[in-house]
């Protein structure tokens, strides 16, 4: 991407971190809370750090970007569909660490293990006050545009929009979780199927449609080329963070690598090292596969058949294919949207996939 696209990225991240703060101090104020109620401050605290404590905000700059595919002009509604979609991410994190029983994410403690420590004596009053802040974010992302000042009709298609990319999230991490619980190697479909669910819907192809409706323009009309796009872009992320894990630099990271090894999850890097490797190079994977204990000398191993055995060239292979794919795609936007605006979305697949970070 050029500097000055990245600017423009790094500008959007400032101004919405700026709106996210402001939003959280206003539920104090817009959300109906019993006076007696102790817990439900505490719960917005934990949601409110955990939102601004990180994180890309890439779906904030897909929304913004989506809408200058239209218009150049500051689009009405944009503010309320960023911090729909964001809430729908934090709601989507505090369950996701839920369901790992992750202690830390960006740095801090997770939603659920602040709520252990609150509690250490009552786990199942924990437990449950972690799946409510989740369902709190997730009512708050509709919420928010149910409030926005928009015409009616806008606010309708925005709410449908973005209840059918929850729906898709939760589909997509059940059959995640699914994918796990079969003894054979998941082929590309049902990973390609599982990353488009659980992640490529309401991180790509909601902010495509929000920013579009946004815009003024109906992404109905233009539905199965934005589906396209957005799975190819949702694949590409997947193999990255996949090849990540096992072939990443962990210094570089800032976490240990060989997660999806000692969780047993058949990701694409474990899947294609399961069908790369045979007699005493598959014992070792397997053995390793699904062991918590394992060492960080047995990752180092896998990691090195895995690349002797060409899995870390594949996968490189597949990223910058699927890049390529999406990037096709968006470049048949030229004749309908602005230019400017879809070379954004041509160079995107290929820089997520090759960014440092």
């Amino acid at each position: 991407m050029t500097e000055q696209t990245l600017d423009r990225v790094a500008r959007y991240e400032r101004r919405f971190n700026t709106l996210f703060a402001a939003y959280f101090d206003s539920l104090g104020a817009t959300l109906d809370v019993p006076s007696f109620s102790r817990f439900t401050p505490e719960c917005l605290e934990l949601l409110r750090d955990l939102s601004l404590r990180g994180g890309k905000r890439m779906r904030v700059v897909l929304l913004h970007e989506a809408a200058r595919l239209v218009t150049d002009e500051p689009a009405a509604g944009l503010d309320a569909a960023a911090l729909s979609v964001e809430l729908l991410q934090t709601h989507g994190l505090v369950h996701d660490d839920l369901i790992d029983d992750s202690a830390t994410r960006r740095g801090g403690p997770t939603t659920y293990y602040a709520y252990r420590e609150r509690f250490p004596r009552h786990p199942r009053a924990a437990l449950g006050l972690t799946v409510l802040a989740g369902d709190l974010a997730l009512a708050l992302s509709l919420r928010v545009l149910l409030d926005a000042g928009l015409p009616v009709e806008v606010r309708q298609a925005m709410v449908e929009v973005q209840t059918r990319a929850a729906a898709d999230t939760f589909v997509g991490q059940i059959v995640d979780l699914e994918r796990d619980f079969t003894s054979a190697v998941p082929d590309d479909e049902v990973l390609h199927d599982v990353a488009d669910h659980k992640s490529a819907r309401y991180s790509v192809l909601a902010p495509l449609q929000l920013g579009l409706l946004a815009a003024g323009e109906q992404p109905a009309a233009h539905e199965k080329e934005l589906r396209r796009y957005a799975r190819l872009v949702g694949i590409c992320g997947q193999l990255r963070d996949d090849y990540l894990d096992l072939f990443g630099d962990a210094s570089a990271m800032g976490k240990p690598t060989g997660t999806d090894i000692r969780e047993g999850r058949r990701s694409y890097t474990v899947a294609r090292l399961l069908s790369a490797v045979s007699g005493a190079e598959r014992a070792v994977v397997e053995e390793a596969l699904g062991n918590p204990a394992c060492t960080p000398e047995t990752v180092a191993a896998v990691r090195e058949i895995g690349e002797r055995r060409g899995v870390a060239d594949r996968m490189r292979a597949d990223m910058r294919e699927h890049a390529e794919q999406a990037r096709l795609v968006a470049e048949g936007w030229r004749p309908r949207w602005r230019e400017e605006a879809v070379a954004f979305f041509e160079s995107l697949p290929r820089w997520s996939v090759e960014r440092a970070g």
